[in-house]
């Protein structure tokens, strides 16, 4: 074998998987290629890479094949994995979730702000993970400690909007590979000071953890550092000193929105992390500070909504759209702006 690659990140969105890169050695006899594959990846079981091949995760020179298929020499095989699961043992919470689809493979949850998706340091209990776990125990896909609720991405505590969750190996190993490869139709509104130059425009600048301060993502337009990162904007609405974005991930990496907005010049409005959380843009009045400062009371967060998510089902095949109203913190705000503007 002459390279193998294994890549694991964890993000806010598309990270949330392993990847494997293996060139086939030139001695090697012809192998199945799943009893191939057991003895080249660790702890990953027969019945979690069949998965993954029914899933087209498993390639062989770009190409899907079947467990039948026998592995040649110089074969380039790439496998795509959801993330393994963590060692914190996670405790079911009944939490009410605001489920907009479910069937046997997935669900769709439209998450509140101020809800952290995954267990953490300082975040223990009240996570996105924790209701799911409690909500889908007495699921037939539970049964016997199996099937728990699967990330294949996430969105910040502070960010509202749709999530779609695996409920099964199949569905998580397949919709990780849409992640992987940046088909999956992600649309956020955003809610950013000033008014962009242009009504349409694409971000582009390597997103990582800033030399500055570690809790924070910069961006590095040369590419020196962080991973690539490309966000796409359309101007929805301008209400003179603050802009209603609709943005549009090719990739999804942690904080990449929020990070590239700052970049050029447009913070989120409220998003105290990356410069949004105070007057920016317009009058230094004391009627005009007083106004924002009303806005910044009103939502109290970044002002960051997933709207909409599209992916192909992993059972049907099918691609599937969703769509989720603005939360009333979000409407408020738009709403005060608008008659502002007026």
């Amino acid at each position: 074998m002459d390279t193998k690659e294994i890549d694991i990140a964890n993000a806010d969105s598309d990270d949330l998987y392993e990847h494997y890169r293996i060139v086939v050695d030139k001695g090697q006899a012809l192998l199945r290629i799943d009893k191939f594959l057991m003895d080249r990846l660790p702890n990953v079981t027969r019945n979690k890479l069949q998965n993954a091949i029914k899933a087209e995760s498993v390639q062989v020179n770009n190409v899907p094949v079947k467990v039948s298929y026998k592995v040649k020499p110089q074969d380039l095989i790439t496998i795509t994995l959801p993330d393994p699961p963590r060692d914190t043992d996670i405790v079911p919470e009944n939490i009410p979730l605001n489920i907009i689809y479910e069937d046997d493979e997935l669900l769709l949850v439209n998450k509140p702000a101020g809800m952290v998706v995954h267990p953490a340091y300082s975040n223990w209990t009240g996570t996105l993970v924790n209701a799911l776990t409690y909500y889908l125990q007495n699921l037939p896909t539970a049964r016997n400690g199996e099937g728990r609720p699967g990330l294949v991405h996430r969105i910040d505590k502070d960010t509202s909007g749709l999530l779609v969750i695996a409920k099964t190996d199949l569905a998580m190993t397949y919709l990780a590979r849409q992640f992987y490869n940046h088909s999956i139709e992600r649309t956020y509104y955003a809610l950013v000071w000033g008014v962009p130059k242009q009504t349409t425009g694409t971000i582009t600048g390597h997103v990582g953890r800033s030399i500055k301060d570690r809790k924070i993502m910069a961006v590095y337009p040369q590419g020196d550092q962080g991973k690539h990162a490309v966000t796409h904007y359309k101007v929805l609405k301008s209400f003179g000193y603050v802009t209603l974005l609709q943005c549009n991930l090719e990739t999804g990496r942690t904080h990449q929105i929020r990070a590239h907005l700052k970049f050029i010049g447009h913070p989120l409005f409220g998003d105290t992390t990356y410069g949004g959380g105070h007057l920016v843009y317009g009058k230094q009045t004391a009627s005009y500070k007083a106004f924002v400062q009303n806005a910044l009371n009103l939502m109290p967060r970044q002002a960051l909504h997933a709207k909409s998510l599209g992916f192909v089902h992993p059972f049907t095949r099918q691609f599937m759209q969703f769509d989720s109203e603005l939360p009333e913190d979000f409407v408020q705000v738009l709403n005060k702006w608008e008659l502002y503007a007026d």
